[in-house]
């Protein structure tokens, strides 16, 4: 039960870091005991903030222009995922958790998002790698999915995540996918993601409007 709880914690989590930079940016503001970054952390902290800027300035200018790639980082300490799946009322198991993806938006989608009535926005399959740090060895987790999020007057309303293959470990793996099917049929995750995506352009893109270019 805690391994399935844990996984499905991951699957939560890991949702978000590949959808518009939310979790990773939402995780920097867990609340959690005050700590320093490592230089690592500090790193990429900055790459996502320069991917961040991109993201927002098409949300808000809505500027014609090339559509946005972001390679994201983003590690977590297990204290900041112990504060990230209490949530979902999971539990986590492991250590701390590295995770990378490729982003690819498409701003005249996003334009779109912002100005029509009624939109949805749909972005190519993503792909995510995690590196989760347990008592004996690591394991290596490679997920996809293909997000697509219904907007209405500027905000969205309805998101579906779309999972795809999943590359793990024998015991994972197959945890995991139970989560995955679970929210691909019944949408469990998709007022997360919504409720999120809503608080990053409607709250965390405002707060760096002077820096949007």
């Amino acid at each position: 039960m805690i391994l399935r709880k844990g996984l499905i914690g991951l699957a939560t989590a890991a949702v978000l870091t590949g959808s518009f930079v939310v979790a990773a940016h939402a995780a920097d503001d867990v609340k959690v005991a005050p700590l320093k970054l490592t230089p690592a952390e500090v790193a990429e902290k900055a790459a996502r903030k320069g991917c961040k800027v991109n993201i927002c300035s098409a949300f808000l200018l809505k500027k014609p222009g090339d559509d946005i790639s972001c390679n994201v980082i983003k590690s977590w300490r297990k204290s900041q995922l112990d504060a990230m799946v209490k949530k979902a009322r999971v539990s986590w198991p492991w250590g701390p958790v590295k995770c990378t993806a490729d982003l690819k938006l498409p701003r005249d989608q996003m334009i779109k998002a912002m100005d029509e009535p009624s939109f949805e926005l749909k972005l190519e399959k993503h792909t995510v790698s995690c590196v989760v740090q347990r008592e004996k060895e690591p394991a290596t987790i490679k997920f996809s999915f293909a997000p697509k999020v219904k907007f209405k007057d500027g905000k969205a309303v309805k998101a579906a995540l779309n999972w795809g293959k999943i590359e793990a470990p024998t015991l994972i793996k197959g945890a995991m996918w139970t989560a995955t099917a679970t929210d691909n049929t019944f949408g469990v995750l998709q007022s997360t993601l919504v409720e999120d995506i809503n608080e990053f352009v409607g709250k965390k893109c405002p707060a760096i409007k002077s820096e949007l270019k």
